[in-house]
């Protein structure tokens, strides 16, 4: 009788636990695909990451994995709203990309309340694994420390010691002005003045006439996407550089150069976690997105591709989708794959080595994306903030 009785719990457990299983893994991305930042994510994160599931060998655990995606328009409210859906409704396990940090700190505390996974990729403010980290949260491709010490670092030690900072006017445009003075001041140099600037504007002339004014050696462009591009084609008409003053994308990568063109963009200055030519493996991922997309990808879509492929790897190493597990392994488990090797701190920071690079001129251009030549490699430990240093509470 006993034994009887046993069996039928265990029978009810399986079945209990059978719709669990059957779902599989379900992974979203959530960004901006319509926006000011469709280019430097979009679509084309949603196809790495579509990669990243075909190369892992499309099931885990013995299930599919799925993929959804979303728009988010850049609202916050929105992300939130879908994000909720996707967790409560929709079983989805873990959210990556996340373009725009006022959406990305939003589900950040969602995943937090959720107790789920998401992985930031396309966001850039430091306070992710600072202080607004949470337990499973993670920070992948790079951020505004990392961009800070690149490209800020760089243009101060080359003699930009004077900065005015064109910055977007909401937490990621902050974060960037802020951890670049830091790094400015720390070398020596000083910050002369700052404009905020609404995200998507069409006319950059009065705030880039006060940064003519100011005289400053460097205009710091703490922005991204369409408003570093129409920016810069702005100052063009200005004058500024020919004026003398230098421009500093804070946040550029590929598909920026790409939209500008090498007469406009050459010899701008830039940091990015990944470059397709800079050896076989970046190389390999970035002629197979190419045959799918027709074009290279830049440091967001190879980054998603990372983020995508690691939470797999963990999901394996568990043997299970449970948050907690997956979020261990993450952070035990070394990142070694086509964008980068690294490591993830305890408060969830991928560290990885970053690259500084300054953009051909036309006739340097020998192939189609061909753009960058490196000028240095920043070291991971030196790029990100330590674990102990981020002022993320979970590390106290």
């Amino acid at each position: 009788m006993k034994s009887g009785l046993l069996a039928a719990v265990a029978i009810s457990a399986l079945l209990l636990a059978a719709p669990a299983l059957a779902q599989g893994v379900k992974i979203g991305i959530l960004n901006d695909q319509s926006g000011v930042y469709a280019d430097y994510g979009g679509k084309w994160s949603v196809e790495a990451a579509k990669m990243a599931i075909e190369d892992f060998g499309g099931e885990v655990l013995g299930q599919k994995i799925e993929l959804v995606t979303a728009d988010h328009q850049n609202k916050p409210d929105l992300a939130t709203s879908i994000a909720r859906r996707w967790y409560d409704v929709e079983n989805v396990d873990m959210i990556t990309e996340l373009t725009t940090s006022s959406v990305a700190l939003a589900i950040h505390e969602l995943s937090k309340e959720k107790k789920k996974i998401d992985i930031v990729v396309g966001a850039a403010t430091s306070r992710l694994t600072g202080d607004a980290c949470q337990p499973y949260g993670f920070h992948w491709a790079f951020d505004t420390r990392a961009l800070a010490v690149g490209t800020g670092g760089a243009l101060v030690k080359a003699g930009g010691d004077s900065w005015f900072f064109l910055t977007a006017d909401y937490a990621f445009g902050y974060a960037l002005e802020k951890d670049t003075s830091e790094i400015v001041t720390a070398n020596g140099g000083k910050v002369l003045g700052s404009v905020r600037v609404p995200l998507n504007s069409s006319d950059f002339s009065s705030f880039l006439l006060q940064a003519q004014s100011s005289k400053a050696k460097i205009v710091g462009l703490a922005n991204a996407g369409l408003d570093t591009t129409n920016s810069i084609k702005q100052a063009a008409e200005f004058g500024i550089v020919s004026g003398g003053q230098k421009l500093a994308g804070l946040l550029m990568v590929l598909s920026d150069v790409h939209g500008l063109g090498l007469q406009v963009a050459q010899g701008l200055v830039l940091t990015e976690g990944y470059y397709w030519d800079l050896n076989d493996k970046t190389r390999d991922l970035g002629e197979r997105f190419f045959k799918r997309t027709g074009r290279m990808p830049n440091m967001i879509q190879a980054g998603t591709y990372s983020a995508t492929l690691s939470y797999l790897k963990a999901v394996k190493a568990a043997g299970s989708k449970d948050t907690e597990a997956v979020a261990r392994k993450l952070k035990e488990l070394p990142v070694d794959d086509a964008f980068a090797k690294g490591k993830v701190l305890e408060n969830g920071r991928m560290v990885h080595d970053m690259y500084l690079f300054e953009v051909k001129k036309p006739s340097e251009s020998k192939k189609p994306w061909d753009y960058y030549k490196q000028l240095a490699v920043v070291p991971g430990d030196q790029a990100f903030f330590t674990a102990k240093d981020s002022g993320c509470p979970l590390t106290k």
